[in-house]
């Protein structure tokens, strides 16, 4: 069903830290089954927790997402489950094997939801939880009062996942996700680059969202390519969706066309992502690349904003925002939280954001 082994060499320090720390477990599991972003925002957090605590980690995930988890530091092994090992019986028997075999860690549960409650149920040893602050986002969505929205806004999502451990939440900056390119894996997307006839500067575009309705119309992004051009720069598009960008019959179109690690390679690259609220978003960030980021449906108070030293956000001030947890939510205004960001707007804060960057 899946492969893995929990086996560590690891050189305990815990006499020289404190003794709450010393109490907890120095090995964990960690379970995030989806999504991209979700599972990109931990990496952060555990590198933290490795450098306060010296602890290491056992990561249980989906096997499409473990690939942004090669050459973490902190993180012996990957319990990689396919689609079918998430479901019904075979959920139930996965879950005790993982259990038996991770015996001796503690468990660190940041998804919440009824699957990781099943394996939480198999567990003999310590066990914590994030705190995903799910009732309070769900009553602001219904009564948008502005303590709630403070209280929301006070922590990103990296933050609330580090109260699995932490009592208080971290800086922002300490916990800012991080993805490990080989050299090897940043000079191929060099020569990729190299063999698609990019001889300048570029910026990587992203049209894309797992919600359509998440999304910039893909017009506007046609539009913003010319506007990159005339500042004597180029350009790629990366994401998964190639049925939105048949007519777009150009080389530098890399929809669907690259790894989950060949797009990380290449988002190293560029002097900038241009994105909607979305997964690379956060891949770009852990790579070091500043992220212009368009957000609708979604806001700051989901805790999703990217957190680069350069990122930024582009969105408007709407009382109909944010209307969906994860921009799901049908809209009878037309995407106007989306529609009325100008493509000039956007190639304006990009320029100054690759100014801010030094890019």
């Amino acid at each position: 069903m899946f492969g893995h082994s929990c086996m560590t060499h690891h050189i305990s320090k815990i006499g020289v830290l404190p003794r709450m720390i010393r109490d907890m477990p120095d090995r964990w599991a960690v379970f995030r089954a989806s999504a991209l972003g979700d599972v990109v925002l931990a990496t952060g957090v555990l590198a933290y927790w490795n450098r306060t605590r010296d602890a290491r980690f056992t990561f249980i995930t989906r096997t499409s997402l473990a690939p942004v988890l090669a050459g973490h530091p902190a993180i012996d092994n990957v319990i990689a489950l396919q689609p079918d090992d998430l479901y019904g019986q075979n959920w139930w028997r996965a879950s005790r094997r993982i259990a038996a075999d991770c015996t001796g860690m503690g468990f660190i549960d940041l998804h919440q939801t009824l699957r990781s409650l099943a394996l939480t149920l198999r567990w003999e040893g310590t066990v914590r939880r994030s705190d995903k602050m799910g009732i309070t986002r769900r009553i602001f969505r219904k009564f948008p009062l502005i303590s709630l929205e403070e209280r929301l806004a006070a922590t990103n999502v990296p933050q609330r996942y580090a109260l699995a451990l932490d009592s208080t939440p971290p800086p922002r900056e300490e916990l800012r996700p991080i993805i490990h390119l080989s050299e090897t894996e940043r000079e191929d997307a060099r020569n990729h680059l190299a063999h698609l006839g990019l001889t300048k500067p570029f910026i990587a575009l992203h049209p894309f969202a797992t919600h359509p309705d998440k999304a910039w119309p893909m017009g506007y992004w046609l539009s913003l390519i010319p506007l990159i051009e005339r500042q004597g720069l180029d350009w790629v598009i990366v994401g998964k969706n190639p049925d939105h960008l048949d007519a777009l019959d150009d080389p530098r179109n890399l929809t669907g066309r690259t790894s989950l690690r060949e797009t990380c390679a290449i988002l190293a690259q560029a002097q900038a992502l241009v994105t909607a609220d979305s997964g690379p978003m956060h891949l770009s960030t852990a790579v070091g690349t500043p992220v212009v980021a368009l957000f609708g449906p979604t806001s700051r108070a989901w805790g999703f904003f990217p957190s680069g030293p350069f990122d930024t956000v582009l969105e408007k001030d709407l009382p109909c925002r944010p209307c969906s947890l994860h921009g799901t939510a049908s809209c009878r205004r037309g995407r106007e939280c989306l529609v009325t960001i100008d493509p000039d707007e956007v190639a304006e804060r990009l320029f100054k954001t690759l100014d801010l960057a030094g890019a």
